[in-house]
């Protein structure tokens, strides 16, 4: 499995950053730091969810805004999981908490409920000097002793404060680990197992850090569970280039909007405590669970009821303001428990991480309301519970409508979207659609979502950006678009794809 997935190489702007032309006056000179003597992992890596279609959109925007004309009045942007930017409604508890935090002058307001004052003023207390002060690089102490309890209330089983770490996003969290496990061993370098399909982060990570990817697939199938036959496979064949160190779990799942079962999860952590391997549980999305009969299980739970000697392994988990309800994505909050850790390791995690002195202070606010939110007979209850429910009974809607409208149009076969905020249907695409793409140098899915915004204006991100079985094409959406937008999306694209398999597009 190569270290990294494409996201196109058909543009002529990446060609020629490949070819090595800049622009150059004759002031500038000679230079020090050139396409052949910079880091060579940075020049491989992609991150598909803001590629060229991404940028395209923008461009297509600007074309809008200037009075150009298109079938299409506005880009319904379905490629990212940033919530507030799609129309969600921000959760009036947390943002008025942050407020109180940043401006402490509004304490004595009697516009905000006391319940939220008692809250701000517990984090600020942590503080050296408000919010705008340096925190402890592992994060406010007040906070992480709140992400213990919520752990312990959502497990049942108790978490220790030293072990939690507040990070600018899980993505921060996620790269810290995957650094510090950065080391070769016999001369080959450590392998990473990943998902495919993946959330391109880790692909992204894996080559900057100059590490082995290693992918299993998931069974589309069976809606795309996890074999244990395949993370055999996987591993076996890897152990030929590198040295596995650790498996990545995404659940429930980015890009393909799964829910492991609790049996799945104890038969990945049989194969990781057989192996030799740390697990990275990626649980960000764990408030969306939408399919009935689908439960979201954290693998510290599952694994500490297995017992010895499973309840020892070395396992970090992550979670973040940035998705279930609340969505905060650009505020940048999120923890991680390290469970088992190695105490010099983590020592040394912890001198790594002081580098870069904290962690954004509004985000650790911002996880610390995530985790404690309202109890029930404060004052604030009531409504957080009413907004946080309306959230999420929208995105289940919006879940069942996706999957439902997708496997309604020939040629798309899409699973249930069981968690999460994204579908990652199947394509069955014209043979002369995939010998165009070929001979312009795109992958055919990149191709094909490159005609569906061109053509109706929906933004989405190919299944080459994230990983796919050879001969298989795919794409990801969001669910996040408004109701009305995304029943809106779901006309277009309809009206696209079938006139598309019906060779009606002369100009696709």
């Amino acid at each position: 499995m190569p270290t990294t997935v494409a996201a196109d190489n058909g543009r002529a702007e990446q060609e020629t950053v490949k070819k090595g032309n800049v622009k150059t006056s004759p002031k500038m000179g000679k230079k020090t730091l050139t396409l052949d003597t910079m880091n060579p992992h940075i020049k491989v890596m992609e991150y598909a969810v803001r590629g060229p279609i991404v940028i395209r959109a923008g461009e297509l925007e600007m074309e809008l805004k200037k009075g150009a004309k298109k079938p299409y009045k506005e880009i319904i942007r379905a490629n990212i999981g940033d919530c507030h930017a799609t129309g969600q409604v921000p959760i009036t508890y947390i943002r008025n908490v942050l407020t109180l935090c940043i401006n402490p002058k509004l304490l004595d307001s009697p516009d905000f409920a006391p319940d939220v004052k008692e809250h701000a003023k517990r984090i600020l207390s942590s503080t050296r000097g408000g919010l705008g002060s340096y925190t402890d690089s592992t994060g406010l102490d007040v906070v992480r002793q709140d992400v213990a309890d919520f752990i312990k209330r959502r497990d049942g089983i108790a978490a220790d404060p030293d072990n939690i770490i507040l990070t600018a996003g899980a993505s921060e969290g996620i790269k810290a680990l995957l650094k510090l496990i950065n080391n070769e061993k016999n001369g080959q370098k450590p392998g990473v197992m990943v998902p495919i399909p993946q959330y391109p982060l880790y692909s992204a990570t894996i080559a900057e850090y100059g590490m082995e990817q290693i992918g299993y697939y998931l069974d589309e199938d069976n809606n795309w569970a996890l074999d244990i036959n395949e993370l055999k496979r996987s591993i076996r064949e890897a152990r030929k280039v590198c040295h596995p160190s650790v498996i990545v779990i995404i659940n429930p799942g980015n890009p393909t909007g799964q829910v492991l079962t609790e049996e799945n999860i104890r038969g990945i952590i049989k194969f990781a405590h057989e192996e030799g391997l740390y697990i990275m549980a990626d649980e960000v999305y764990q408030d969306n669970v939408y399919a009935p009969g689908s439960k979201f299980h954290s693998f510290k739970k599952v694994m500490t009821q297995m017992g010895a000697p499973y309840d020892g392994l070395e396992l970090a988990s992550f979670y973040s303001t940035s998705k279930g309800f609340m969505g905060e994505c650009g505020i940048r909050g999120a923890y991680m428990e390290l469970v088992n850790m190695d105490s010099q390791v983590m020592a040394m995690l912890k001198k790594m991480l002081s580098a870069k002195l904290c962690p954004t202070s509004v985000g650790q606010a911002c996880i610390g309301c995530v985790v404690s939110p309202p109890k029930q007979g404060d004052p604030s209850y009531e409504s957080f519970m009413s907004e946080k429910q309306a959230v999420l009974k929208s995105l289940a809607e919006k879940a069942k409508l996706v999957t439902d409208t997708f496997n309604s149009i020939p040629g798309i076969h899409c699973n249930t979207v069981q968690g999460a905020m994204y579908a990652f249907p199947r394509l069955d695409l014209p043979q002369g659609l995939i010998d165009k793409a070929k001979s312009v140098g795109q992958d055919p899915d990149f191709y094909y979502a490159l005609q569906l915004l061109e053509n109706t204006g929906i933004c989405i991100v190919p299944g080459s950006g994230f990983g796919q079985k050879p001969g298989t094409h795919h794409f990801r959406t969001t669910i996040l678009p408004p109701p009305k937008q995304m029943e809106e999306m779901m006309v277009r694209f309809k009206k696209f794809h079938t006139e598309l398999m019906e060779d009606k597009l002369k100009n696709v």
